[in-house]
């Protein structure tokens, strides 16, 4: 009996939240920001690329970034380290982050001082699937130990990101992760999805995913303005 209810509630939740990122989506556009979101499953990776990134990048970019997990901000004090402005997003028990918590979390923000704007989601390969953050960039991240078949097996997250990003990839011939598999099987879920592949530790691919990343960027400035 419960059932139509919860149905009909979750389908007013996600029409407020896409009413929300269109909202922010124009914001982001206006400011010239890109805005680039990264879920993943806990442990891929997703703070340690960002430092990498914040590095490198932030030489010549003005980077900010919002951290999403359920507790702590040890993430967030992480990337603070950088010089670049962090804030984090607490979510309690919400194992995903909302276009409204973004919106909130950007409202002091001047964003036209920003070049890009990164959003580490929590660690869930399941509801952040649902929730459109605004973002021009959704990047899922899949990491050598988590196996080759995880696109199989949460093919939704997937099919709504924009390029997928193999992470420890130093990692390969340790644990015999067979790279081939995990690329068909992503391609499977969903054809022609850009496939990138880095290794913070050795740096390996690092250069071609901050290129592509500067890539996406120019392709937003030569967009027409909404």
């Amino acid at each position: 009996m419960s059932e139509p209810r919860m149905v009909e509630v979750r389908r007013k939740i996600l029409k407020e939240n896409d009413l929300v990122a269109r909202r922010l989506r124009d914001r982001f556009h206006r400011a010239g920001v890109q805005v680039i979101s990264l879920v993943s499953s806990p442990g891929a990776g997703k703070t340690t690329l960002l430092e990498r990134v914040l590095t490198d990048l932030g030489r010549d970019h003005r980077i900010a970034a919002l951290v999403g997990d359920l507790a702590t901000e040890n993430d967030a004090a992480r990337l603070a380290r950088f010089g670049a402005p962090v804030k984090q997003i607490t979510t309690g028990t919400v194992c995903h982050l909302d276009a409204t918590m973004v919106e909130r979390a950007v409202e002091t923000w001047t964003l036209e001082e920003f070049d890009f704007l990164f959003i580490e989601n929590v660690g869930n390969l399941v509801c952040p699937s649902s929730f459109d953050l605004g973002e021009n960039l959704r990047i899922v991240l899949v990491s050598t130990p988590e196996g080759e078949d995880k696109p199989l097996k949460y093919p939704t997250i997937f099919n709504t990101a924009d390029a997928a990003l193999v992470t420890k990839l130093d990692l390969t011939d340790v644990l015999g992760f067979d790279l081939d598999a995990l690329i068909q099987n992503i391609q499977l879920v969903r054809p022609g999805m850009p496939v990138l592949k880095v290794s913070v530790r050795t740096g390996q691919g690092i250069t071609e995913f901050e290129q592509f990343l500067l890539k996406r960027r120019s392709t937003l400035e030569s967009a027409p303005t909404v």
